[in-house]
């Protein structure tokens, strides 16, 4: 948890803040949850935890980056409309991932399982829930504090305070060229 935290801070900056306030929420949720069910926290239960953490990791991003790529491509006035477009874009996006994963969840426990798959499918569960809230909710909040309140204009990026950094991290190679490459290693 400690390097995702590091990481989202260095690479994403401003939003990886948002990023990480709403991560430690969605564990904090969790433990809360966990703790008012007097539910005993066992390693299933932690790798649920674990799990919940790349898809709060991977929602926080996709928000990101189309909030990033609303005002680099497709031409977004200021900062307001880009968060505003990009939540819009990426909601259908996030909801069916976890929807799906939900189905998973409630499958697992209807199964009588045993007390390891109960524990991971609850974490995952609970997990699953606090993700959806902290990230389509929370890092909204956050993001119109940071627009409205804050008056920040650009959401600043690794990538676009390190130009070489971005070139590396983004290159502009043309994979439909190299199909042909790719289709004989497959």
């Amino acid at each position: 948890l400690l390097i995702v935290l590091v990481y989202m801070i260095f690479y994403y900056q401003t939003a990886g803040l948002a990023a990480n306030f709403a991560l430690v929420l969605n564990i904090l949720f969790i433990f809360g949850v966990l703790s008012s069910l007097g539910a005993v926290l066992s390693l299933p239960g932690i790798a649920g935890i674990v799990l919940t953490i790349g898809m709060a990791v991977d929602a926080n991003v996709l928000i990101y980056e189309r909030i990033r790529e609303e005002l680099e491509i497709h031409g977004a006035r200021d900062l307001r409309e880009a968060i505003r477009e990009g939540y819009n874009r990426v909601y259908s996006t996030i909801v069916d991932a976890n929807l799906t994963n939900l189905i998973v969840c409630a499958v697992l426990l209807l199964m009588q399982p045993t007390t390891e798959v109960k524990g991971f499918a609850l974490t995952l569960t609970i997990g699953i829930i606090a993700t959806l809230f902290t990230a389509l909710f929370v890092t909204r909040v956050i993001f119109d504090l940071y627009a409205n309140v804050f008056k920040i204009r650009t959401l600043p990026m690794l990538a676009t305070v390190m130009p070489v950094l971005g070139r590396l991290l983004r290159p502009k190679i043309d994979w439909v060229s190299l199909r042909g490459i790719f289709w004989a290693f497959s």
